[in-house]
This record gives structure tokens, sequence and C-alpha cells, in this order.
């Protein structure tokens, strides 16, 4: 057989194998060298080291087709000055390396440690097609090197204090022969860690004429003054806002007054100020489609019935430690968005758990739902859960982690009152048994993904999960 089979169909099975079919490349050394060749997608984490290991460039030597890759630390920095600790001219050094090895990239993941101008320069020259990148940078280096990437659609940045040389690259000359009021063609862009006094990034803001998706995270300033901000907002359509409680208020308002085509929003953690959510909810004329927003101690019955009035479109409305709401400002965006909104998501909210008769009226007026995510609220009983589904019967995604309360009857009820269930999480939820779990595997019609506790799924239950390809995620 492995005579008749020639290279570029054996090529053409591993591009259609799933990644945990890799094993076969083991078959013998023809099928290895083919499966490396053929393979364009690749992930590697490396342990910090002040030395390139040899292996790491006969590795990507033997990949030449890859168009997308991706190098990390393990386990990855939780703080600046912990990713400050991978030598500075170790991650420039592998940077280069990179950029000599592997010609083809369309997309590069790099977050091994701050890099340097040289490095990012070499990587241009090497990589003309490159379309997606995603580095860390020290502080202070201006972004006029964005220019050497002309197929460049998607960037992230992420800031690190880090102490460098000249030597290393870090000050080289920044005069491009570029003009400098030309457009970049950057779709979407994510800054991690910009600080109040980064001043660089108006540069891009300006230029970024093109943007569909914005995404901001730790950061304390924009990088710029606002008038060089709001040029990009024109026709920007996501924006993620995470951990931005100091420039929130001013994103806020830029974005009501300026952007009129915003069809997603994402808020965590730190909203600013309630009078900028309330602006925002009131005056923004986009028609909004997805709205997620986690804001423990800002977010209140104000800003949710400003949702309900002014936003009439929107089909995913998910709502995380949102501790000041409570069932009046819930029952109005049930009544306004009874025929539009698709998924909803109340986790961790005190409001599911205090308020008898909440989810029974908003699935009375939800028929459309077709994901509910409860996750994460421990005082969610039975009888407040099944007065909901006996009306959703679209559902096809549920998700329940962490409802401690719940017990099999709430499993009994999925089963008869959710007929077209594809996705649902279970795990933690501690009053569920095995017996009920298997029977809903067993018999429920449409199911494909089931998450929960390894220690439920009976061998009888992976049995019918396998026969009806059904995933089990334990």
């Amino acid at each position: 057989m492995d005579n008749i089979l020639c290279d570029e169909l054996i090529e053409e099975i591993f591009l259609k194998l799933p990644p945990s079919s890799s094993s076969l490349s083991l078959v013998s050394k023809r099928w290895l060298h083919l499966h490396r060749s053929s393979t364009t997608s690749l992930s590697l984490s490396l342990s910090p080291l002040s030395s390139i290991p040899p292996s790491l460039s006969s590795l990507l030597n033997h990949h030449p087709s890859l168009s997308s890759l991706s190098l990390r630390l393990s386990p990855p920095p939780t703080t600046a000055a912990a990713a400050a600790t991978t030598p500075f001219a170790f991650s420039s050094l592998l940077l280069s390396l990179v950029s000599s090895c592997c010609v083809n990239l369309r997309s590069l993941t790099f977050h091994v440690g701050p890099v340097s101008l040289s490095s990012l320069t070499s990587l241009s020259k090497a990589c003309t097609f490159l379309s997606s990148l995603s580095v860390t940078l020290p502080r202070n280096v201006f972004l006029k090197w964005v220019l050497c990437f002309p197929s460049l659609k998607h960037l992230s940045i992420e800031f690190h204090e880090v102490e460098v040389e000249s030597q290393h690259g870090l000050l080289e000359s920044y005069d491009f022969d570029f003009d400098d009021d030309g457009e970049l063609g950057l779709e979407s862009v994510c800054f991690v860690g910009i600080n109040g006094d980064d001043y660089g990034v108006g540069w891009l803001w300006r230029r970024c004429k093109k943007l569909k998706r914005l995404k901001l995270q730790r950061c304390e300033g924009i990088g710029g003054s606002y008038s060089c901000f709001v040029e990009c907002l024109k026709g920007v359509e996501e924006v993620e806002l995470r951990t931005c409680r100091v420039v929130a208020d001013g994103i806020l308002f830029k974005l009501a007054e300026n952007c009129y085509s915003l069809k997603s929003l994402l808020l965590y953690d730190g909203g600013g100020s309630r009078e900028g959510l309330q602006y925002f909810f009131s005056q923004c004329r986009s028609n909004l489609n997805k709205l997620d927003l986690r804001l423990p101690m800002d977010l209140d019955n104000n800003h949710i019935q400003s949702v309900a009035t002014n936003f009439r479109g929107i089909t995913s409305l998910r709502l995380q430690s949102c501790y000041l709401l409570s069932g009046e400002g819930l029952k109005a965006v049930g009544i306004v968005m009874s025929n539009v909104l698709e998924e909803l998501a109340l986790i961790n909210c005190d409001v599911v758990g205090s308020e008898s008769g909440l989810l029974a009226t908003l699935g009375q007026h939800l028929r459309k739902l077709k994901k509910l995510d409860l996750s994460h609220n421990e005082m969610l009983l039975d009888k407040e859960l099944i007065s909901m589904l006996v009306s959703c019967v679209h559902m096809i995604d549920l998700r329940l982690r962490g409802c401690k309360r719940l017990t099999n009857v709430a499993m009994v009820s999925m089963l008869r009152s959710c007929k077209r269930l594809e996705n649902v999480d279970i795990m933690n939820c501690f009053g569920i048994e095995r017996e009920p779990i298997a029977m809903f595997i067993k018999k429920s019609p449409r199911l494909r993904r089931i998450e929960v506790d390894g220690n439920k799924v009976s061998d009888a239950a992976r049995m019918w999960a396998s026969n009806r390809f059904i995933e089990v995620i334990a």
C-alpha cells in the first residue's frame, strides 16, 4: 500500500487529518518527511533559556510549508517583570532565526520576550506575505516599522518594561523612505499595556482608516491624543476593552460620537464611570448586535434599561458578575428583545438565584433563544431553571458549569424540553449524578458535545457517546 500511494496523495491525506493523528508520520521516514513538508501550522512552547537550542533551527527547516507559527514561553509569564527576565538579545535573535527559516509565513505569534527593531526589519524583508503579527515590544519603541509590512492586516502588540542597550537595535534610526501620511492596511489592532506617557501609538491611529476590530487590554492611556484616536473609529465594527478603567470613559464617549458601524462591544473589569456608561448606552447610534459586559460594581438597572431602549437589534447579550442588576432591568430586556435575542449569558449574577420567577419570565419572552449560559450561579435551583427551559424549545447550547444546587431533576427536564440541544456544560454541578447523565447522552437526539466531571461518566455512557459521535470533555 505504501508503494501505491504517491507523495502528493499522502500529503493531501495529512492535510485532512486532525492534529491528533500526527503520530501516523511515525510509520516510516518517508511519511515523516511528507508530514513535515505538508504541515502549515505549528505551535511551540519554549522554556526560558539564555541561548537558542540548536534543534529549533533544524525543526523549522524541516517544515518548509509553514504559514502559521506560534512561539510562546512555557509556563507563560504572569507579570510584566517576569516577562522581562527573558534576555532581550535572546528573543531578538530567535525572531531573526524565524525570519531566515520560515519565509512563507502569513501569521506569526511571537511572545517569547521583547524584540528589537532590527529583528522586526529582518522579519519584514524575509516574510513579505505576513498578514498577521503578534509580538512583544520594549516600551518607547515607535511604530513606523509597521510600514515595512505592506500585507499586514492584523497587528497585536504587548508592551513591557525592559532595560536594553542601543547595540541591541532598540535605538536605531527610524528614517524610513515612506510617505509619512500614507494609510495602513490594518483591519485589526490589539494593544496590551499602553501607559499614560506612551505617545508613539498616535502615529498609528491617524493611519488606520480601514480598522474593523480594536482591542485594548490593561491600558492606562491610548498612546496619543483623542483627536488622533477618533480618526480610526469611523469604520470600527468590534471593540474590546479589558481592564482599561482609566481610558474607558474617553473611549466610550468617542465611540458614541464618532462610530456608527459598531456591531460588537466587550467591556470587562473597569467601565470608567457610571456616567460614561450611561452616555454610551443612551447616545450611541450604532446598530449593536453583541454586548458582553463584566462590570461588578458599575452596571446597574439604569444602564441595562438604556440598552433595552436604544439597542433593539441585539442578538447576543452576555453579562458576568454584574452584582447591581435586579430583575426589573432584565425583564425590560426580555420584553424589548423578545423577537431578536438568540444568546443570553447571566454568569455569576446574584439576581439569577435571588429573584424567584425571573428566569420563567425571561423564558416566556425570549422564545428565539438558542444559547443560554447560567454558569457559576451557585444559588440556582431546579425549579427556576426548569421554569425557563420549558419555553426554550430552540435551545442548542446550554452552559450550567458550577451551578452546585442543580440535581438530577434538571437533567430530566433538559431531556424533555430541549430536543435540539447540541452542546451542554454541566461541569462542577455536584448534585447531578451518573445515571441521568448516561441517560441524557443516550437519548438526547442532537447532542454533539458534553462537558462533565470525569467521575460521572460511566463506561456505558462512554460507549453510547462513541456510537453516536458525541464528544465528551471530562
